[in-house]
């Protein structure tokens, strides 16, 4: 965020120039301490966001170079995080979860909409805990490209559910170029079909069909099964990882551009009431149901308004 200063000595247009008067620059100097002091939380809550402190170091990994390319990237096109700081971090009342949410809106000249990413932490009644980590990137309606969306679920040491895909923004029968450029052309279909050549890799499931009908048919929606943290982990770093950034580059280069432009008010009305629709479904599916039950009615209540009113659905 950048800072103004601005000259403490003033000069009155009644006074001679030889007799310049002095401002007093404590409001000056409020001001720019107020300024620095929010430079400062932000700096601080964006660090804590980017430590994702209950996973592997594999899949912090993964998760700082994902975020860390999609924020260096569109740095140009890409707001500060306006989110309130009990919003962008955040426990229930006994301590035994916590959860930290970034997300940043795209400047009104770019064709970004907002990009998010979040880590969420629970012990759950097994003893064990659950860790999602999710990163994502929507477009707005001057661009009909698939946004794009990666989110790792672990409940146990050696399993998780992967979820990577570019979900379509565009019906897939009515409009098969679209098929054909963003899904076809760019080979993504090879990252699923590398994964689930390992053996310790099936297709997952969602029990939303909801989620089922909402990503692309080249979606990997995958149940990883080691039998050690140790195998868990060389699967996460030699073979998710490379086919997350390839899927994320793809996205970056083929996407994330205004080239795919609409075609008149019909269509941007359209891509408008579908997105709104898809990101208002996403928080009752998941957001609604699920942080009262985590978090607390009142956190909840507090964090889930402040998504929805970023996201534009309140």
């Amino acid at each position: 965020m950048s800072m103004i200063f601005c000259c403490n000595t003033l000069y009155s247009s009644s006074l001679s120039p030889l007799t310049p008067t002095r401002a007093n620059p404590s409001r000056f100097s409020n001001k720019l301490r107020v300024r620095a002091q929010s430079q400062s939380m932000d700096d601080h809550l964006h660090r804590k966001f980017m430590e994702f402190p209950y996973v592997s170091p594999t899949r912090r990994q993964l998760m700082v170079d994902l975020m860390s390319t999609l924020e260096d990237r569109l740095q140009s096109h890409l707001l500060p995080c306006s989110l309130p700081p009990d919003v962008r971090n955040f426990k229930n009342p006994n301590g035994s979860a916590e959860a930290s949410i970034h997300i940043r809106s795209g400047d009104k000249s770019s064709p970004i909409d907002f990009v998010t990413g979040s880590w969420i932490h629970c012990k759950i009644p097994t003893g064990a805990s659950l860790n999602i980590t999710s990163i994502s990137a929507f477009l707005n309606s001057s661009t009909k490209a698939p946004n794009f969306l990666l989110e790792l679920i672990q409940s146990s040491p050696t399993s998780l559910v992967l979820v990577l895909d570019l979900p379509h923004r565009k019906d897939l029968v009515l409009y098969p170029d679209y098929l054909k450029k963003y899904y076809q052309d760019t080979s993504l279909d090879s990252q699923r079909q590398s994964l689930l050549k390992l053996p310790q890799v099936k297709p997952y499931v969602s029990p939303s069909l909801y989620i089922r009908s909402a990503v692309s048919p080249t979606a990997s929606m995958l149940q990883i099964n080691a039998e050690e943290e140790d195998k868990l982990e060389e699967i996460l770093r030699d073979h998710v990882s490379p086919a997350a950034k390839e899927v994320l580059r793809v996205w970056l280069e083929r996407c994330a551009t205004k080239e795919d432009e609409v075609d008149g008010e019909e269509e941007i009305l359209a891509l408008e009431r579908r997105d709104k629709s898809f990101r208002k479904k996403s928080i009752e599916e998941d957001l609604d149901l699920q942080f009262p039950r985590i978090f607390g009615e009142e956190v909840s209540s507090r964090v889930v308004h402040a998504i929805k009113e970023a996201f534009g659905v309140l």
